[in-house]
């Protein structure tokens, strides 16, 4: 099938919230299946406030602008970029050695130490002082996407057949981070060997994707193809990730996708992007459905804990040394 008309399909949320049966039993078929065609599919309807999406995204221009050494003062030493500022170049993808040309920012779940799924991993979100409405924002999307992936979450379960909360409950006060990118112009900053976002997996069950300032997403299609990727305004991009792909036997595998470099010196313009990743509890036991042990995949993976999953990957990343 041509790149120039093959595309990722989309649904409406509010048709698994509020419609019809056929509606309903409709967005779960389509949903699960893109997910198990291409690891992406887009979503609308999905109940994230444009302007709080807006709002963010000027929060994140304003703190990217400030100078390198204001910047780097929000870094949490030892903290594996679980909160806060992650300097430019300082991540790479798994068996890569070249860092990638982007710096960011994370803000993780606030819980009290005394919630049950409490963990050390979890640790304290930094807020820079610079731009006052920051914590607001980001709080505010964070838990908006929140909810819209519990909603996903439920309908994936319906698609296997499961309990509905069988996933969401994973997710359920998990270790989800909201991660704010700037991919700077290459011109002022490129690195020999570096592109954007070189090819990889997300690491989480599920990753939400509101439209990013420009285009270079991309993904690798099951048959081996590059295709672009639009975020287009009013939509969200969901794609599935490493630990959805565990706990489903890989009956919905994990989609290796990149951004790429600008082609031309016009298109070398500044980038930004938030994608939600939805991450389950640290102690939640990763291990496969036993209704994917009748499905025709791969062999079933031992159990292993999320917590321990992520640092594992965290060190592949760079990001734990």
């Amino acid at each position: 099938m041509s790149t120039s008309v093959r595309r990722i399909p989309l649904v409406n949320l509010s048709h698994y919230r509020t419609g019809t049966p056929q509606e309903r039993a409709r967005f779960i078929q389509v949903f699960g299946d893109a997910l198990k065609e291409f690891g992406f599919v887009s979503v609308e309807g999905h109940g994230v406030d444009d302007g709080l999406i807006r709002r963010t995204y000027t929060d994140v221009e304003r703190f990217f602008q400030l100078p390198d050494d204001v910047k780097r003062h929000y870094t949490v030493p030892g903290g594996a970029g679980q909160r806060g500022y992650t300097g430019y170049g300082q991540e790479h993808a798994k068996n890569r050695t070249v860092g990638d040309l982007k710096e960011f920012w994370h803000v993780g779940r606030e819980l009290d130490s005394s919630h049950p799924h409490f963990s050390p991993h979890y640790g304290p979100n930094l807020w820079p002082e610079e731009v006052p409405s920051f914590r607001t924002n980001t709080l505010g999307l964070f838990g908006a996407l929140d909810e819209a992936a519990a909603v996903m979450l439920r309908a994936l379960a319906e698609y296997f057949g499961v309990a509905r909360d069988t996933f969401s409950a994973m997710a359920q006060d998990g270790n989800s981070i909201l991660r704010l990118i700037h991919y700077p112009p290459l011109k002022e900053r490129f690195i020999p060997g570096g592109v954007r976002a070189a090819e990889h997996e997300d690491i989480n069950l599920i990753t939400l994707l509101c439209e990013g300032t420009a285009s270079g997403l991309e993904l690798l299609t099951r048959d081996g193809e590059w295709i672009p990727v639009d975020t287009l305004r009013g939509q969200i991009v969901v794609d599935s990730g490493d630990m959805l792909s565990r706990v489903t036997n890989n009956v919905i595998p994990a989609t290796t996708h990149r951004v790429v470099n600008p082609k031309s010196p016009s298109e070398d313009t500044t980038r930004y992007s938030m994608p939600f990743f939805v991450h389950p509890y640290p102690k939640c036991v990763l291990q496969p459905l036993p209704v994917t042990s009748t499905m025709d995949t791969e062999k079933m993976l031992p159990p292993i804990t999320a917590d321990a999953f992520l640092q594992q990957r965290l060190r592949e990343i760079g990001l734990i040394k």
